[in-house]
């Protein structure tokens, strides 16, 4: 999936797209306007990032952070004998001796059945993991970009209660490109609305 990143000047969007695009459109406008006020947000997590925007345009790109693989292999390792990882990364897992007993007495040991748990609990809890993480990156947006307009203490408070008219009706009267932001970010924060329209549905409504 890709990952894509947001930037504010003032309360004014700027820029929306992969990091690269988004750190060259923040470096060309602070250029032209010393005095701008911008912030690069991560669309993942609504929390602001900082970046290093100093020299050319290839030097900036160079350093910017790169998404961590699904999988890292060093194509030069030694292959040892037996079935190749398939992307497999080795991490501490802490567990209690019950944990670690149950483990190890399902079909393939400890390893296989975590596996099997984690692909589970996913299945299982993907829509409402996905509502959760919407509903975080909206909060941590408003956070910073709304926290001193007026209805932030409510607006955030039905967010949190998956109120979506009252949420509708409390950012409404919010600057437009904060507000629509904050739609995109909790378009599916709200359960049984999956489309990002109805929420901004709402929010034209309690306008008019």
């Amino acid at each position: 999936m890709s990952q894509h990143f947001t930037a504010f000047d003032g309360q004014s969007h700027l820029a929306t797209g992969p990091l690269a695009e988004v750190a060259l459109a923040v470096k060309h406008a602070t250029a032209a306007a010393a005095q701008s006020a911008i912030i690069i947000f991560d669309d993942a997590t609504g929390r602001p990032i900082d970046l290093d925007l100093r020299g050319s345009d290839a030097e900036i790109v160079a350093r910017l952070p790169q998404p961590a693989a699904a999988a890292e292999t060093d194509p030069a390792a030694p292959r040892g004998r037996g079935r190749p990882k398939l992307g497999v990364v080795a991490r501490e897992v802490t567990l209690l001796p019950r944990h670690w007993d149950w483990l190890a007495a399902q079909p393939g040991g400890a390893s296989v059945a975590l596996r099997k748990l984690v692909d589970e609990a996913r299945r299982n809890n993907g829509e409402r993991d996905r509502q959760r993480l919407a509903r975080d990156a909206a909060y941590h947006f408003m956070s910073t970009m709304a926290g001193n307009l007026p209805g932030f203490e409510d607006a955030a408070r039905a967010l949190f209660a998956a109120d979506r008219s009252r949420f509708a009706a409390c950012i409404a009267g919010w600057p437009q490109d904060i507000r629509d932001h904050i739609v995109k970010l909790a378009s599916v924060a709200f359960p049984s609305e999956a489309a990002t329209a109805s929420l901004q549905e709402n929010v034209s409504d309690q306008e008019s």
